[in-house]
């Protein structure tokens, strides 16, 4: 385990006081019943506290709709497989048989597990502090993508991924009349979410601006 062990430490730059909890976050249960899933669910509850901690501190003027939706998307089992595809946790893992032929060492699933195992294992062996400080070196590029593809995104998206995440039915658009001249046509939308008690309402020169507009009445009702 030694030169795994200098590699995971190398990779997260934090150095393991107790090995065997290194060990033990990178054993997959199809190898040990001593596993990592104990570690994995303390890593994923630290790791949700201290991105929800750093959202906070970075944006502390956006409301609580729009930190769940930038928490959703940095802490998802693609991003988290992605990290430690970059670690290199993959060729670390100790698997069975059963897992090492079917390509577990690839599986997005195993290696956002492992990740967040790793996570939990450091916040055992070092305090909230060191892993605190592991986190925000692993996801401070995660950060800046993330952020930098929110900015971008429209009313009709963000409001669905707030719903989404709420595990809440999409929202519904209708039409409500359309006004003006043929060559000067205003919509009127509305938009229905299970959120609200009444449906907003947005205006626009076609049925998109008019939806944008009305999604955006409702982001701004739920935020509030």
């Amino acid at each position: 385990m030694m030169a795994p062990l200098r590699h995971l430490e190398k990779g997260v730059a934090y150095q393991f006081k107790d090995a065997a909890l290194a060990e033990q976050a990178l054993t997959h249960r199809s190898a040990n019943s001593l596993n990592n899933e104990r570690l994995e669910f303390l890593g994923d509850s630290v790791l949700g506290f201290l991105i929800a901690e750093e959202l906070s501190l970075r944006f502390p003027l956006a409301p609580e709709g729009e930190l769940s939706r930038m928490r959703a998307g940095l802490v998802n089992q693609q991003s988290l497989a992605d990290i430690a595809t970059r670690l290199g946790i993959g060729e670390l893992l100790i698997l069975g048989p059963g897992e090492l032929k079917s390509g577990g060492r690839q599986r997005a699933s195993i290696l956002a597990d492992a990740l967040e195992a790793v996570l939990g294992a450091i916040y055992s062996d070092g305090g909230l502090d060191a892993c605190r400080a592991c986190v925000l070196r692993l996801f401070d590029g995660q950060f800046l993508k993330h952020i930098s593809s929110e900015l971008h995104k429209d009313a009709k998206t963000q409001l669905q991924e707030t719903l989404q995440a709420r595990a809440l039915p999409v929202p519904r658009y209708e039409v409500v009349t359309v006004e003006g001249t043929d060559h000067e046509q205003i919509f009127v939308v509305s938009c229905h979410v299970t959120l609200l008690p009444d449906a907003t309402t947005g205006k626009g020169r076609n049925r998109r601006l008019a939806e944008q507009d009305a999604a955006g009445q409702a982001l701004r009702a739920i935020e509030s």
